[in-house]
């Protein structure tokens, strides 16, 4: 006999189970090399979504909240969405301004919806003009929320504002919650924010397909 052939006998006395473990870690590996490809082109689409200002003529700009800093004070990704919502303002696209956000639980006595306030009333968009919205915890809910304001005084279509990394994100939300709406992006945050958030996305995309696959009510998940 061979040894070609004393080979292949031997190699068909190999336990069963090894011989299913060995197919399956190789299924396990072909799916997460799919995955990573699809993690890296769903991070460019991100990217690309988000860096395209869509912005249009609408009757509020919504400023989605943002974390707020240990003393009541903006922190740098609100004060970079309620600066551009203000410029955006300035310009005309909106006579109304919708600051959704509500309050942290790390002990803050103030609402993100607040601390965007104090930017907008900083850059001259009157008081009158700024509608708070601080029940909300999550894009879901700043959406669900802020839809409720919009029909109570009758506005049909928002521009939504936020940073280029989760717009893409805000728009299925908003689509899924039937608000009418563009997208503007506030200015990018430092290379060292954007990548992490932009990782965090991918998988804020993947909770949100599950969610609706599933058909999950709108929930709160702090980190993303």
């Amino acid at each position: 006999m061979k040894a070609g052939e004393r080979l292949a006998l031997a190699g068909d006395h190999r336990p069963r189970w090894r011989r299913s473990l060995r197919r399956l870690l190789r299924l396990a590996l072909t799916v997460i090399i799919v995955w990573g490809i699809g993690a890296v082109i769903l991070s460019v689409v991100i990217v690309a979504y988000g860096e395209t200002d869509r912005a249009e003529r609408a009757d509020v700009i919504i400023v989605l909240g943002a974390g707020i800093r240990m003393d009541g004070r903006p922190g740098p990704g609100l004060l970079r969405r309620a600066t551009h919502a203000a410029i955006l303002y300035e310009q005309g696209y909106a006579d109304n301004v919708i600051c959704a956000g509500g309050f942290p639980t790390r002990g803050v006595q103030r609402s993100e919806a607040d601390a965007c306030r104090e930017v907008l009333e900083a850059r001259g968009v009157p008081r009158a003009a700024i509608y708070l919205e601080e029940s909300s915890r999550s894009t879901e809910e700043n959406a669900v929320y802020s839809k409720i304001i919009m029909e109570e005084n009758g506005w049909q279509r928002a521009l939504v504002v936020s940073d280029p990394y989760h717009l893409l994100r805000a728009n299925v939300i908003f689509n899924q919650a039937g608000v009418a709406h563009t997208s503007s992006p506030a200015v990018s945050p430092s290379l060292g924010q954007y990548a992490p958030s932009v990782i965090r996305e991918v998988v804020a995309l993947h909770w949100q397909v599950f969610k609706t696959v599933l058909n999950l009510p709108y929930s709160y998940v702090p980190w993303l």
